[in-house]
């Protein structure tokens, strides 16, 4: 498994555990004592996690407008996060391809939840590329794949 796929899953675990908890404390000294990785998995899930918290409120509103009869507070833990990284990723990640952050959202989808947490963050990702004036150019990069193919 590559690093940055590692990274993802870290950092997936550690803002299921922030949802659950609430802030930092003996809980993620715990996960890191308990869950050790190579540095450089480390520093890509705590860019992940950090983004996310930092950006929590923005990333929670475009998801919420994108989840048609979904709060984004009554939402299962696994999936708003999984989102929400995604979410990050695609906004505040330009060297991240968009096509890379939505592969690798789907692929924790599958590992940690099921096929239609698959298909809603599948769904959602696809609405938010296709409408946020932000992902202009991610956009353009997915179209010039599709026609390259």
């Amino acid at each position: 498994m590559g690093i940055r796929r590692q990274s993802r899953e870290r950092a997936l675990q550690i803002l299921f555990q922030w949802d659950v908890h609430g802030k930092g404390g003996h809980w993620l000294a715990d996960f890191e004592a308990q869950h050790q990785v190579e540095p450089e998995v480390k520093r890509f899930a705590e860019q992940l996690v950090e983004g996310v918290l930092t950006n929590r409120p923005e990333l929670d509103k475009l998801l919420g407008a994108h989840a048609a009869n979904w709060k984004v507070s009554r939402m299962p833990i696994v999936d708003r996060n999984i989102l929400r990284a995604a979410l990050y990723e695609l906004c505040y990640m330009p060297d991240v391809p968009a096509k890379v952050t939505v592969n690798e959202a789907l692929e924790l989808a599958k590992r940690f939840a099921d096929e239609e947490t698959k298909k809603f963050v599948n769904g959602i990702l696809d609405q938010v590329l296709k409408s946020d004036p932000r992902l202009e150019v991610k956009r353009a990069e997915l179209v010039g794949v599709k026609r390259d193919a």
